[in-house]
């Protein structure tokens, strides 16, 4: 259910989000439709967040949420890296593929004209389900696959690769810098955390260079928040990645603007970011000299002056035509 008066909107618009991807919960292995929201503050109905130009999104999941729910359904859980009853569905989607084809001429499947008996063919029965999977096997949905660990990744991969569709994201994919070349490869995104590492077992293996490491191997990455907290103030996890890894600020600003505008199907992501560069820049350059004095780093004291072998904080230049 999304609040349309719900405080923490504001809050992230005064941070500098303007849209959100909405996903669902994790514990279904081929999850749900996603929303793309454009946060409108002040809106008196929850449809009109809704960005109805966006392209459809579809979460798909891995790993320990699904096995657990699969175990409380008293079903074999699939293993760690391994596909949730890979190749199940497969018949069934190329069934409803068929079924859908066929609806369109009016006709069954193995009709034409009449039924096999001789009475009038039917339409087959509506399955959303199995529609929505024949559109994402068709490229008409995107797909967001939830994740953490690279076995998960990889195995994410190949299940796509198997059965004809692309990725559009890895969603949080902490293991990513494992595999960034194959993900790269895939053609997928991938939206992660800066620095979250070890508050589960499946991120115990995070690292604060991951974004820069994917980015070195040419994955288009974001930068993520789940939180209607953190989402406040991306602009300060941007300025992570200039820490840890050396991004540069352009680098760093399309990890919160252009890049996550590609991977929700933006076609014109590629585009200058707009007017508000400028202003962005010296959040950023800021965000760079707090996340290096956040362990200690920054040589200024609280009185102004340089604390005695303090490691100085150097600024990076402005690109060019910053402000402009």
């Amino acid at each position: 259910m999304i609040d349309q008066h719900d405080v923490n909107m504001y809050r992230e618009i005064a941070g500098g989000v303007t849209t959100i991807n909405v996903l669902h919960g994790s514990c279904n292995a081929i999850g749900g439709q996603n929303a793309v929201l454009k946060m409108r503050w002040g809106k008196t109905a929850p449809g009109d967040l809704v960005m109805k130009e966006a392209p459809r999104g579809h979460q798909v999941r891995a790993g320990r949420e699904p096995q657990a729910l699969q175990l409380q359904r008293a079903r074999p859980a699939a293993l760690p890296g391994h596909a949730h009853g890979r190749g199940s569905a497969h018949p069934q989607v190329v069934r409803g593929r068929e079924g859908v084809q066929a609806r369109v001429g009016g006709l069954r499947p193995e009709a034409e004209g009449r039924g096999r008996q001789g009475r009038e063919a039917r339409a087959p029965r509506k399955d959303l389900r199995l529609e929505e999977l024949v559109d994402v096997l068709d490229g008409k949905v995107l797909v967001h696959a939830h994740c953490y660990r690279s076995d998960e990744i990889l195995m994410l991969i190949r299940v796509a690769d198997d059965m004809g569709f692309k990725i559009r994201t890895f969603q949080h994919v902490l293991e990513g810098y494992k595999v960034a070349r194959e993900i790269a490869k895939h053609g997928a995104g991938a939206s992660t955390f800066s620095d979250w590492w070890a508050y589960k077992l499946e991120a115990f293996d995070a690292i604060p260079y991951n974004a820069a490491v994917m980015t070195s191997k040419g994955v288009n990455v974001s930068l993520n928040s789940d939180s209607d907290e953190l989402a406040r103030r991306l602009y300060w996890e941007a300025g992570k990645v200039m820490k840890y890894g050396g991004m540069t600020e352009e680098q760093a600003l399309k990890m919160i603007t252009a890049n996550p505008a590609w991977q929700l199907g933006d076609r014109q992501a590629g585009r200058d970011p707009g007017g508000g560069q400028g202003r962005r820049h010296r959040h950023l350059q800021r965000a760079s000299l707090l996340a290096g004095g956040a362990r200690g780093d920054d040589p200024r004291g609280r009185d102004g002056g340089v604390r005695p072998g303090a490691r100085p904080v150097r600024a990076r230049a402005a690109p060019a035509g910053a402000g402009q």
